[in-house]
Parts: structure tokens; sequence; C-alpha cells
């Protein structure tokens, strides 16, 4: 008797949930281990998110998603705002001058239009350059930036619109901004 009071008493006690610091999981740990207890990891889905947000436009830029947020990592800009530009210029990406990958105005007047290789050179062009040309040189929001980048009064307004699209289609798709891992 005593000793069928033992296991149940240690199964209790096995059940019981258990707190654990993230410094103390072993590196590798055992599936009994990961059976009592949970651990919380934050993934980064932006590249999700903003791919699916350029779905829901049929953006060509959608494939593209993982390059605007390693491009905005790199130049710490945020994320959402070379996308955004992208939607005011050429409604992301579906309106440039043939074969140019532009969709951002980049150089665009007039007949001059700058050519790039590829979205991925084109975002990383356009990231650099926000970075370098406008921010490190005080423009350091989008209204101060739209003065240098656009001629309509109204660009960085209707830039901001879309960086709140993207933020509120993130905000409505929660399994899309977060992963839970046990």
């Amino acid at each position: 008797m005593k000793r069928i009071l033992l296991i149940v008493m240690s199964l209790i006690f096995l059940s019981l949930p258990q707190k654990t610091q993230a410094d103390q999981i072993p590196a590798k740990s055992t599936s009994a281990n990961l059976a009592t207890t949970q651990i919380n990891i934050e993934k980064d889905n932006r590249v999700v998110i903003l791919k699916e947000f350029l779905d829901t436009y049929n953006s060509p830029l959608s494939e593209s998603a993982e390059d605007f947020v390693k491009s905005a990592d790199k130049y710490d800009i945020d994320w959402k705002l070379v996308a955004a530009i992208s939607g005011v210029e050429s409604t992301f990406g579906k309106h440039i001058p043939y074969n140019s990958y532009n969709g951002w105005g980049w150089g665009v007047y007039g007949d001059n239009v700058i050519y790039f290789e590829s979205w991925k050179d084109a975002i990383e062009t356009i990231s650099k350059g926000l970075r370098q040309n406008y921010i490190d040189r005080g423009a350091t929001n989008v209204y101060a930036i739209g003065r240098i980048y656009a001629a309509s009064p109204t660009w960085a307004q209707r830039v901001e619109y879309f960086m709140n699209r993207i933020r509120d289609y993130e905000l409505r798709n929660p399994e899309d901004a977060l992963s839970l891992s046990i």
C-alpha cells in the first residue's frame, strides 16, 4: 500500500507545472524535461506578416518579404517603411517602369529611370539610401523624409497610412505575429 501511495504522490508531484528561468534550461534538454517545463519562445514573424499583407494586394513584392526585413534590420530602419513607400509609389510593385524593379520612384523623374537588377537589389539599395541619405542626415521620421523624397505634400501621410495598415494587419492576425512553443 505504501508503494502505491508513493507512486501516486510521485505522479501528482511530477504533473505539477514547474517554473524555470531560461538560463536554468540545459542546452540539451531531454523529452522528460520538456514534458514538465513550459518554455515560451517569441518568434520573429515579420516576414510572414509582410508576405501575407503584400499577398492581399497581389503584389509581385510578396516573395521579397524576407529581403525587406533583412535590409531593414541591416540599416536599422522600420521594417514597414520600404514596403509602405512601394505602396504609395507603385501599388506595391504593380505599376513600375518596364523591367526596372523600381517600385519606389527612386531616381524616377521625367524620362529618367533608375533600373535595378532585381527586387532584392532594389530593396537593399532603397533601404541603404534611406539610412544614409535621409535618416543619417536628420530626416528621422516619414514627414521629414517626405519633404526631401517626394514632390507631393501628401506623400508622407500616404506612406504612414500603409505602415499603419501593415501594423493593423499584424494586430488582426495574431497567429502570424507570435509563435509559442512548449
